[in-house]
């Protein structure tokens, strides 16, 4: 086995959700060529992975608002060719969804994939050459190493390694600060905007500024007004996902609710207050060698009082 391909696409808490598969993958075939397939706003990210030797973006999110334009269908071209430019000896989509496979099919070599009965949206089972079993009921994290162990033929064992140094990431700062992650495109995992002035307020008595990142212009406005309720909150320019890991790596804590950047930030290692809505943490919770804290759970917030309390504990905040 020379060349491998990997399907992860997104979202952002998926793509950080296959890293531990691809380093458990990396140790057990050091001399095999891995690739992976990963949405364009991404694969900065994806490049960071010391396993990844190749990653080939892809703009299907992008792709979907523009089909008409010619040079969207000059872009898919451009991506074909480069998908194809080589065969590969095994093509794994952990992804499981129909767009995915499609990718897959496009690509020259065996493909691989969840059965029937083990993925979202089974006709994409339909497109694979081997069909692999994978208990539903467990952690995605595990259902990515399952598949891909079972895959390239060896068997999972051990923790989850994302793979990612977050003493060699870590950007330099004269002042300990600490990461607010308030924003997530699901609106019932969003923490009310209210209890996240009051935390800044109540954090702000601390000696720690605070960094209140966003992903587009209403998460901005959002990061702003939270900001106006303490001078301790700066909103930072939006930045490449490399950089925003390396921002990530240097805090002395997140918090935020269950959003990619919060998985990050677990596979980082860094102390994590996780605030969870609408969501099953047991599924989808954040996992890494860090502090992590569950607050909460579908359909029942925590309090301010309550993430105060754990933030503090775990950053050894007075």
């Amino acid at each position: 086995m020379k060349d491998v391909l990997f399907i992860k696409t997104s979202s952002l808490g998926d793509v950080i959700h296959q890293m531990p598969a691809m380093t458990e993958a990396r140790a057990h075939l050091p001399g095999v060529r891995f690739a992976w397939v990963v949405e364009e706003a991404f694969a900065p990210l994806a490049r960071l992975h010391p396993a990844v030797n190749e990653v080939i973006p892809v703009a299907v999110r992008r792709w979907r608002k523009t089909l008409m334009a010619p040079s969207t269908w000059a872009q898919v071209s451009a991506f074909r060719r480069a998908v194809q430019a080589r065969s590969f000896d095994e093509i794994v989509d952990t992804q499981g969804l129909l767009k995915s496979a499609l990718i897959a099919r496009l690509a020259r070599g065996r493909r691989r994939g969840y059965d029937s009965k083990s993925i979202k949206e089974p006709l994409a089972s339909r497109f694979y050459d081997v069909k692999h079993p994978v208990e539903w009921n467990q952690h995605a994290i595990a259902r990515n190493r399952a598949l891909t162990a079972a895959a390239l033929g060896y068997a999972c064992a051990g923790a989850p390694d994302f793979g990612l140094d977050r003493a060699a990431l870590r950007a330099p700062s004269e002042k300990p600060y600490g990461v607010l992650l308030h924003a997530t495109a699901q609106a019932g995992k969003e923490w009310p905007e209210e209890n996240w002035r009051m935390f800044a307020v109540a954090l702000g008595q601390s000696d720690i500024d605070l960094v209140a990142l966003h992903g587009n212009d209403a998460e901005r406005e959002r990061a702003a007004r939270i900001a106006s309720a303490s001078p301790r909150v700066r909103v930072p320019e939006r930045q490449p996902l490399d950089q925003v890991a390396r921002l990530i790596a240097g805090a002395s804590f997140v918090v935020g609710v269950d959003t990619g950047l919060l998985h990050l930030a677990a596979a980082l290692g860094v102390p994590l207050t996780a605030i969870f809505l609408g969501s099953e943490p047991k599924l989808t919770g954040p996992m890494g060698q860090g502090p992590i804290e569950v607050l909460g759970a579908k359909g029942s917030p925590p309090s301010v009082v309550e993430v105060t309390e754990t933030v503090k504990r775990l950053a050894g905040l007075k």
